[in-house]
């Protein structure tokens, strides 16, 4: 009897468990089931069939003969039914699980749908009391309704960013211009100074004379203010810088046409072969420079008066001492040469010329230059003494 109670406890204990897992196993998932119709209500057989949730795909499946489909072990929450066939078209509803379910019939359609809608069910259906509520889900249509910029706005910072960079390029391209300014200067200081000072000690000074006498002259450089020593200069060279013109060929010949050699420079020839007298031919010649500054007025007619003093510091008498003026006209290189001479002594020549713009050694003689007033603007000039020797 007590064996027989006890085995009777036992029975009753393990279905009690038995049960117990059952309902365990039974609620750990949800049934979803169906049927797939075409729009007149017929069973769509083979119809492609795709369970999501949150985007990711759960289960895909085929629908059998009868249109029916059934997905078994689903969680609860929400997902998205889509039916498609090639030829009958394509369905899609949300459907949300807590326990198990059958849509009932959800129609293909070949129309696109604007939203997906739950439930769909046609005409001649499952009874109203197994069809679910129609949800409604509103799809972004515009790029502005799902968070994103809209167009003007990017064209706008687009349009800011090209004018940034835009305005980089332009300051880079001045920089750079600068620096080529510069190396340009550095490397050809003739771009800014026309004087070129030749020393007995082989060095070349360029810069521009501020002062000078016989003794000394005050040169302005790249580098600041110099004195240099009268005795120490061998020769000034003032030059000046044109652009070169193009010459002009008439079409008909410009392909064969070849531009002339350029004229071979005279080699200098001297009378004699010693270098002292060379030399002490140099030292002994004349040698005009300009004494002070050359200063500048104006008229009451409006015209220019440039006037100075020349010495001739050389060891011979100059003759025809002239002072040659080049203006600049523009900065297209366009030049324009005025010619005045000194007022020095009177000198008769062999040939009975008398001359009054003669110079003898540490003579100093005045000049003056008339710019008139239809002369025109000018942007800059230089000056080139000028004289002969005849004694």
């Amino acid at each position: 009897m007590t064996l027989l109670k006890s085995l009777q406890k036992r029975f009753i204990l393990a279905t009690a468990v038995f049960m117990l897992l059952g309902t365990f196993v039974l609620a750990k998932g949800v049934t979803l089931s169906g049927r797939i119709v075409d729009s007149d209500g017929k069973k769509v057989k083979k119809a492609m069939l795709t369970l999501l949730s949150g985007g990711e795909v759960v289960k895909e499946d085929k629908t059998g003969g009868n249109g029916k489909f059934k997905f078994k072990k689903l969680e609860e929450g929400d997902y998205v039914l889509q039916a498609s066939h090639d030829e009958l078209g394509s369905a899609e509803t949300i459907i949300t699980l807590t326990e198990k379910k059958d849509i009932g019939d959800l129609a293909l359609s070949t129309e696109k749908a604007s939203a997906p809608v739950a439930g769909a069910i046609p005409a001649g259906g499952t009874d109203a009391a197994k069809q679910p509520d129609r949800v409604s889900v509103t799809v972004p249509q515009t790029m502005e309704a799902m968070g994103s910029p809209s167009k003007d706005f990017i064209l706008n910072e687009l349009n800011f960013e090209i004018k940034k960079l835009s305005a980089e390029f332009k300051h880079l391209t001045q920089e750079l211009d600068d620096l080529k300014a510069l190396s340009k200067m550095w490397v050809n200081p003739l771009t800014i100074y026309s004087k070129e000072i030749i020393l007995k000690n082989g060095s070349t000074v360029f810069g521009k004379i501020i002062y000078q006498d016989d003794k000394s002259l005050k040169v302005e450089t790249l580098v600041g203010y110099l004195i240099i020593d009268r005795a120490q200069v061998v020769r000034i060279v003032d030059n000046v810088i044109t652009e070169d013109t193009q010459e002009y060929v008439p079409e008909q010949i410009r392909e064969s046409y070849t531009p002339p050699p350029m004229p071979k420079l005279a080699q200098p020839k001297y009378t004699s072969s010693n270098n002292s007298a060379r030399n002490a031919s140099a030292k002994f010649s004349a040698n005009c420079v300009l004494v002070g500054n050359i200063s500048e007025k104006k008229d009451g007619q409006g015209n220019i008066i440039f006037d100075g003093e020349i010495k001739n510091i050389g060891g011979r008498r100059a003759d025809f001492v002239k002072v040659d003026f080049v203006f600049r006209k523009n900065w297209s290189g366009e030049t324009k040469t005025l010619t005045t001479f000194v007022k020095g002594s009177y000198n008769t020549f062999d040939t009975g010329i008398v001359s009054d713009a003669s110079m003898l050694p540490g003579a100093i003689g005045k000049f003056d230059l008339y710019v008139p007033q239809d002369f025109g603007t000018f942007i800059g000039y230089s000056y080139v003494i000028d004289w002969e020797e005849y004694q």
